[in-house]
């Protein structure tokens, strides 16, 4: 196997001469250049495995050449070196495509980690992506930033509706990029009682509080090496929110009762179904935590914008059920006009249930019992006149609806809408409809 090859880009020699001189014991060969112009010349001449650049160079800066990389030099991995404490800048330059950055003074043990990382990726972690089934669109575009996020070190949100897939999501991005062989931990941080919280996470030592009978490692020191996933993130209180804040930016943990902090090398990955923008203009999600776990932000599709996926899945996950069991064609047309409020879960659970109760190998649209979903097209009320009347108005219109959809069978149409049949008829009568 060649040696790896470093482009070092710093105007300061003693930089370049200590970032060789790393490299040269890892067994890298490195490259230099002082300014933006140089870099680009190296970069469009050479080969590189790897690129590390500072923010501030003669003629430009470091955002600037992390940009133009994406474009022409897409497969080299590029970390940026800020001043301490600059953070936006960090930020920017990761969502620019930066797969992590190193600040002043340089921390000579972080340093070898981020390479480490950048050099660990390889082509034969794609293949995971194969989990995640589907041809439309917004599953092409889905993977394809799997792909570019994954060897990232940056956080990622992930967010969607409930039952979409976003711990699925995370885990390809963590069994895609440099972190493969770590751990992954993932965490639903809405079933950690609030009081066991910071001992969870952070761990404790023994005799710390009262049931603290030995040392115990908390789960952000158990994705070291790793990838924490924080499922839904927004149950997180508010203190919490601060602690893990600290975590992010500091990269270290105290555990309760100690008085070191230690080094906490995880990879941050978050998910909800809740909207964090609109839980910070409401004062019940820390606006600082949210733009660090927000550095880039994956939205998994609901399964209701996949198009012909449907099918695709409801075929697969009939295999593992049940390898005799098939679709026809109006159960198939059936799920196509299904509008899944519970996504891919509820597809998989109607399914079960399914292939349990169905007696024959053929399943029909009656064998899948789709529950009535409420019509979002029904006129809103205005706020005006008579309630009673627009109440009556609503209802109105949701039978004839029903009606019509079911060519006037009222028993058909009472299903439809949650009714029994007597209490259709004396709406019917009640509200005047012939």
């Amino acid at each position: 196997m060649s040696q790896p090859r470093a482009l070092v880009i710093d105007d300061e020699p003693d930089i370049c001469e200590l970032l060789s001189l790393t490299l040269g014991r890892m067994d890298i060969e490195t490259e230099s250049a002082g300014d933006v112009g140089g870099a680009k010349n190296l970069l469009g001449s050479q080969e590189f495995d790897l690129c590390l650049t500072d923010m501030r160079l003669p003629d430009g800066d470091g955002l600037e050449l992390v940009e133009w990389m994406q474009v022409h030099a897409p497969g080299v991995p590029v970390a940026v070196i800020t001043a301490h404490g600059n953070i936006e800048t960090a930020v920017q330059a990761l969502k620019l495509g930066a797969f992590d950055f190193i600040s002043k003074p340089l921390d000579l043990n972080h340093l070898r980690n981020i390479i480490e990382n950048a050099l660990k990726v390889d082509d034969e972690h794609v293949g995971g992506q194969s989990k995640l089934l589907g041809n439309s669109p917004a599953m092409s575009s889905l993977r394809d930033m799997i792909d570019k996020v994954a060897r990232s070190q940056a956080p990622v949100h992930i967010s969607g509706e409930s039952g979409t897939g976003k711990e699925l999501v995370a885990r390809l991005i963590h069994e895609t990029g440099p972190r493969a062989e770590g751990p992954f931990v993932p965490v639903n941080c809405g079933a950690i009682p609030a009081e066991l919280m910071e001992s969870e996470f952070f761990g404790h030592r023994k005799g710390s509080f009262t049931g603290a009978v030995r040392d115990k490692t908390g789960l952000v020191q158990s994705a070291d090496g790793g990838t924490l996933f924080l499922d839904e993130i927004a149950d997180l209180p508010l203190p919490m929110q601060v602690k893990l804040l600290r975590v992010i930016q500091e990269k270290t943990v105290r555990p309760v009762g100690s008085s070191r902090e230690e080094q906490a090398n995880a990879r941050i990955l978050s998910a909800t179904h809740r909207s964090l923008s609109d839980m910070v203009a409401k004062g019940e999600f820390r606006e600082d935590l949210y733009y660090r776990i927000n550095v880039i932000e994956l939205k998994v599709p609901a399964l209701r914008e996949r198009g012909d996926d449907v099918i695709l899945l409801a075929k697969h996950i009939l295999k593992r059920l049940d390898p005799n069991a098939s679709l026809n064609e109006d159960a198939c047309t059936a799920l196509l006009n299904y509008p899944f409020p519970g996504n891919v879960r509820e597809l998989e659970n109607m399914l079960e249930r399914t292939v349990t109760l169905c007696s024959g190998g053929c399943i029909g649209e009656a064998d899948l019992n789709l529950k009535p979903v409420a019509d979002e097209t029904i006129t809103p009320i205005s706020g005006t006149g008579n309630l009673g009347n627009q109440v009556e108005d609503v209802q109105r219109q949701a039978i004839v609806r029903a009606l019509k959809k079911t060519r006037y069978n009222k028993t058909a149409a009472a299903k439809l809408l949650g009714l029994s049949l007597r209490q259709l008829r004396y709406r019917i009568e009640k509200l005047g409809i012939e």
